[in-house]
Parts: C-alpha cells; structure tokens; sequence
C-alpha cells in the first residue's frame, strides 16, 4: 500500500527495507507515522517471502523523536484518549512492534536517534549505529519516561547500572559509546550503516525461517518483567507525565532552548499506586 511518512522496499531475496520517511522533519514521530509502521510491520511479518528486515531513516537523521512542532500542546489529548502522537493508535501497549515479529529485525541508526528514536530500535534484534550519531533517552530531560518496554529491555541488554546512566540522566551519547557500552553491534560512518545492514541481513537467509521465529520468540520471552506488561505500566505512568506541568516545562524549555524550571516533588507529587 501507499504510505506518506515511511517506505518499504522488498528485494528479490527477501530483504525487507522499511524507511522512516519524513526527512524534513528529521524523521519525527507523530500518530501518522506510527500508524503506518505498524501495518507495515504487520504485513511484512505475514509475508513469508521476507526473511528479514532492515529499519532505517531518510535523510541525515534516524529519528528525532516525538514530532514537537505542538510545542506545549504536543502531548494534549487529542480524542480524550490518546495523545496527539499517538491519535491514530490504540495504546502502545496493545500494538505490534519489532520484537512481536516472527523475523529478525535490523535496526539501520544511520544518524541522530533521541526519545522514541531510539527505544524503537530497542525492540529490534540486533542495532548498527553511525559513528557520530547523537543517541539520547531524552524522556526525563522533559519531564517524562521512557516507554516501549524500555524499562525491561534496556537493563537487559545494558545491564542496570549502564541502564540507570542513561534512561535516568537522559544524557547524550554517540553511536561509538553506543557500541562501547553493548546498545548496538557496531558503530560505522553515516554512510556505511544501511549498507553493512543490508549485507548483514543476508546471514539470516541461510536458517530455517521457522526455527528463526521459535528462537526469537524464546530469546525476547526470556526478558522478565515481560515487555508486554512493562508496556502497559509505563504507558499508564507515561500518559500520567504528559499531563503534568513538568511535561510542558520539558517541551517548553527544549524548544526555547533554555535551562527548565521543574516543578514535581518526588517526596509528595508521583502517582498514587508508586
């Protein structure tokens, strides 16, 4: 079918290539692209003459995150339900994201990959990343969390402490520290990223496509809390943040480029069932 905010290319060999596709905008997330990516990956997993796929951004950029351009109303309810960003979807946690699918999923972060830019490709199999890429879980730098199950998947892969330093300080790294620290397989200049993915997808033509879907099922089960219920506790915790006057000061303060003001005592102001 026709998408406006990604594309899909399937080559003769089975190597899916499914491209972030607002270039403009840095590939910023917003409730069209998130649509999209979900029927995307859906058909491709029904699809059994694809073997693999290779998730990637045009442009300069991988994805820049949530998709701002709101400012202060960018997370304001848009149904009464949902977020503005996630208008056109049910609930995070109720969606098909990379991990679900029955084939390996390679992420391609061929450039700056900041908030959903990068706890996307969290829930992908394996992760190349370019060299001088700006990687940062941004959430609590304004006023928010993380979510897509990063609170079970990250510790995982990283491990708690490599864990805390980042999703807790929201701090930036490059896509070699990336590498250093376990969060991708291998750091390359911009330009060699999709490529040496798309060589490396070939690996996974030569196994059995059915074993390929018993093992990863296996291998992403093993992760406890499951990534389906850790989605469901940060999406409500999440939806909690983006009400908050934190949230707007976080929004507010990045795009005015100033230093925040925050506002929430942990001591007195988190939700009740924490």
């Amino acid at each position: 079918m026709d998408y406006e905010a990604i594309r899909v290319e399937t080559s003769d060999d089975g190597i899916a290539t499914l491209m972030l596709n607002r270039p403009e905008a840095m590939n910023a997330w917003n409730g069209a692209m998130s649509s999209e990516f979900e029927q995307a990956i859906q058909a491709l997993d029904m699809n059994d003459s694809v073997r693999v796929v290779v998730l990637t951004g045009a442009g300069r950029a991988f994805c820049a995150g949530a998709d701002l351009s709101a400012g202060a109303d960018s997370f304001k309810p848009a149904d009464g339900n949902a977020t503005d960003e996630r208008a056109q979807k049910k609930n995070y946690a109720d969606s098909f994201w990379p991990f679900m699918m029955r084939k390996p999923v390679i992420a391609a972060i061929n450039g700056h990959a900041v908030g959903v830019g990068i706890t996307l490709p969290m829930t992908c199999d394996v992760r190349f990343v370019a060299e001088k890429a700006k990687i940062q879980f941004a959430f609590t730098r304004r006023g928010m969390l993380p979510e897509l199950g990063t609170h079970a998947i990250v510790p995982r892969i990283l491990g708690m402490s490599n864990a805390a330093d980042l999703m807790l300080s929201g701090r930036m790294i490059s896509g070699i520290e990336a590498v250093e620290l376990g969060l991708a397989t291998r750091a390359l200049p911009a330009e060699e990223v999709l490529p040496a993915a798309l060589e490396y997808a070939k690996e996974y033509l030569l196994a059995a496509p059915a074993s390929v879907a018993i093992a990863k099922r296996l291998l992403w089960e093993s992760i406890s809390p499951s990534i389906a219920d850790m989605m469901k506790r940060e999406s409500k915790l999440f939806d909690w943040t983006t009400t908050q006057p934190d949230s707007t000061e976080g929004v507010m303060s990045f795009v005015e480029k100033r230093a925040p003001k925050w506002s929430l005592r942990p001591s007195q102001d988190l939700p009740e069932e924490l």
